[in-house]
């Protein structure tokens, strides 16, 4: 977005563009209404990232022209828990569109990403890969390099301790864990980094669809983990991403 308004700036300023010209292509900030939703353009400019689709509950047709009208001044955009229904009609109408299954994403990329730094993506065990996917994707595509290191759970702690060395490398860890969400805390207690606890809802009935492992990483004793909601590999992804960028920009 940044790039795309100092082009149409530039133009009017070498008088390749008229000033209505210009007024033309930048009134749909700050919002664009499609009357079942405003597609909040200005975002890219505060945020740093465009505006992000939950297609959770919406219909592939809004996701569709959701995306449409953000990748016409967007070179990067995303949406989230997006079924393959969902790309599949996204990807009738926007033909650069890609698939991330596993993750649940749909993404346009049509810029090169610069990649800067290290995040790592952790989880407990197999069945956390859709949330742990989520981040780990979401920090990719937002610049951040990640090393992925899952199935690694207290169950089974010493497949931990022998990876234990490359988490002391990163600048910003992301932990996921269902069942009690004990891991975070047990990764926070021997590496000194940020790290962002993710509670899923996998889990037998005491689990409550995730309150037990949320329960657990809000009270854990450790200082320095910070807490998202069930099942919020985007939100980790995005927290992670931005403190990965600000560490290496201290650089």
């Amino acid at each position: 977005m940044k790039e795309k308004v100092r082009e149409i700036l530039y133009k009017v300023k070498r008088g390749e563009l008229s000033i209505e010209d210009a007024i033309d292509r930048l009134k749909i900030l700050p919002y664009e209404d499609v009357q079942f939703a405003k597609i909040d353009h200005l975002r890219a400019l505060i945020r740093g990232f465009p505006e992000v689709v939950f297609a959770e509950r919406k219909t592939p047709e809004q996701v569709m022209e959701i995306m449409e009208r953000l990748v016409k001044v967007n070179n990067r955009v995303i949406a989230t828990r997006a079924s393959k229904e969902i790309f599949d009609k996204v990807k009738s109408k926007i033909e650069d569109a890609i698939y991330f299954e596993k993750a649940r994403m749909v993404a346009v990329l049509r810029e090169e990403i610069e990649m800067k730094g290290k995040v790592i993506v952790s989880c407990a065990g197999t069945a956390d890969l859709p949330v742990a996917e989520e981040a780990a994707v979401t920090c990719e595509i937002m610049g951040s390099n990640v090393e992925r290191i899952y199935d690694v759970g207290v169950a089974g702690i010493h497949r931990l301790f022998d990876r234990l060395a490359e988490f002391h490398k990163a600048n910003v860890i992301v932990v996921v864990a269902g069942m009690e969400g004990a891991l975070p805390s047990l990764v926070g207690g021997l590496v000194a980094r940020p790290i962002i606890a993710v509670p899923t809802s996998v889990g037998y009935g005491a689990n409550f669809n995730g309150l037990s492992a949320l329960l657990t990483m809000l009270n854990s004793c450790v200082p320095g983990i910070a807490v998202v909601n069930i099942d919020n590999g985007f939100g980790a992804g995005y927290l992670a991403n931005m403190i990965n960028l600000m560490v290496e920009e201290k650089k």
